[in-house]
């Protein structure tokens, strides 16, 4: 057990810890020098003030103040139980401040975010770029990972996921829908005639992602509405989309692809669409989530308005579908 965990075990197990709002009334009682003007810095009747310290020393077992009807003074004891206490109240209210400005003040701090691989890298580092620019206080610390990571266990504040979100205590917000597709390179349909079907992707090399969900079967909708699933094989099978898109444009093979993952390869004519009429089924979208709604730390908040701002109007592959 860490030994702070340990200290405070072991306070809250003997007898002689206060309340923080008697200790507030005798700290407020020796600086002022009486329980009528301790009560209007602290808001209390003087009456409650007083009983808030005769509780203290109670508490105690000895006598902090002595009292006459013109006058208050400490005693020995009191003198040095205030010394004491003060800065560690003061410590108090610093500590306090600081967690508030935290939530509403100016972001700052050091943010975790879980960004998805390939997507964080093409798509999300030139914003993170940004973001640093514009807000100087806040600290970066950044894991790209395709895996879905633990968020509470893992300590992360934020995350963008990809895909069909499951149910959990994590509170998310859709920024895009995103779109599959089948791609391949102008050069590889000049050596193999494009499928008409899904059917003829027997014949053909097939790019396979390994990270998908079944990944030797692709699925489609049929004219019918029904769904197929079709088994695929191919020479190359990676973990990494990138280098998949790579392939691909290289004449390797057709690719079961995401929108955002291959529209600069589409806008430049390096990869084409196939098999049109048949769309491929996808019931996700890219999200941002996090822990909870309340209490969120202002530098979460911020980046996730920052992020959802931009996603609104500057990526281009939202712009090529409207």
């Amino acid at each position: 057990m860490p030994a702070i965990c340990s200290i405070y075990l072991h306070i809250m197990q003997q007898s002689f810890l206060p309340d923080i709002e008697s200790l507030t009334a005798f700290v407020a009682v020796a600086e002022d020098g009486s329980f009528n003007a301790a009560g209007r810095r602290l808001g209390r009747d003087a009456t409650v003030v007083s009983r808030r310290v005769q509780n203290l020393e109670q508490h105690l077992g000895v006598r902090l103040l002595e009292r006459s009807t013109r006058s208050i003074a400490l005693t020995e004891v009191g003198q040095i139980y205030l010394q004491q206490i003060r800065p560690l109240l003061q410590g108090l209210m610093s500590a306090g401040q600081e967690a508030e400005r935290y939530s509403n003040g100016e972001p700052r701090g050091r943010l975790r975010l879980a960004l998805p691989g390939s997507f964080g890298r093409m798509w999300l580092m030139p914003l993170l770029v940004e973001f640093l620019d514009a807000y100087d206080g806040v600290t970066l610390d950044v894991s790209f990972s395709n895996r879905f990571v633990d968020l509470i266990g893992e300590g992360f504040d934020l995350a963008i996921r990809l895909g069909v979100l499951p149910d959990s205590r994590l509170v998310s917000r859709k920024l895009a829908d995103r779109k599959r597709m089948i791609v391949a390179s102008r050069s590889y349909l000049e050596r193999h005639p494009a499928p008409m079907t899904p059917g003829d992707l027997a014949r053909h090399d097939c790019l396979i992602f390994s990270g998908k969900p079944n990944p030797f079967l692709w699925e489609f909708i049929m004219p019918g509405g029904d769904q197929l699933s079709v088994p695929v094989s191919g020479p190359f099978i990676s973990d990494d989309a990138e280098a998949l898109v790579l392939a691909s444009v290289n004449g390797h093979g057709l690719l079961y692809a995401t929108d955002w993952l291959v529209t600069r390869e589409l806008s430049n004519g390096r990869l084409v669409p196939v098999l049109d009429n048949y769309p491929v089924p996808d019931e996700g979208g890219i999200y941002i989530v996090h822990p909870s709604t309340q209490h969120v730390p202002n530098k979460t908040r911020a980046f996730a308005d920052w992020i959802a701002e931009h996603f609104s109007r500057s990526l281009p592959w939202l712009e090529r579908e409207r």
